[in-house]
């Protein structure tokens, strides 16, 4: 199981808009996604939003920083650290997140489920969203 883990790791630091092929290998035909935003299901659906998702990435790295196995599946809290072309002029945007992986016998994800603050990476970026939604937090 930790070898499945660490091939997901691996390829998805390998992921970019040219590599996209890495995908078949770390995932079922039928998986199912789901992050704050998105709920996908079947490869072809991941890979058009993988696809859409990469135009115009500069750079993405994902530091590793804790992961929990247990039977077939796998939890794994992160740092995604990305450059985008259209986003705050290219500067460097860090996101913190955990994925929770569901594997089957073939070390294939069939599940994977992303949590994420999306407040923290799109609402509190927009100049005026963005002030009244940090002084809604500081009041709680």
């Amino acid at each position: 199981m930790s070898g499945s883990l660490d091939r997901f790791k691996t390829a998805f630091n390998q992921l970019n808009k040219d590599t996209l092929h890495l995908l078949d290998e770390i995932y079922a035909p039928d998986v199912e996604f789901r992050d704050p935003v998105h709920e996908l299901k079947g490869l072809p659906a991941l890979r058009g939003y993988y696809s859409r998702l990469y135009d115009g990435v500069v750079s993405c790295h994902f530091d590793f920083e804790a992961e929990v196995i247990q039977d077939q599946q796998g939890m794994l809290v992160w740092i995604m650290r990305f450059q985008h072309a259209r986003f705050r002029r290219g500067e460097t945007l860090e996101l913190r997140g955990v994925s929770h992986l569901k594997f089957r016998d073939d070390g294939k994800v069939f599940q994977h489920h992303d949590y994420f603050d999306m407040g923290e990476f799109i609402y509190e970026r927009v100049p005026l969203l963005g002030g009244v939604i940090r002084a809604i937090k500081n009041r709680l």
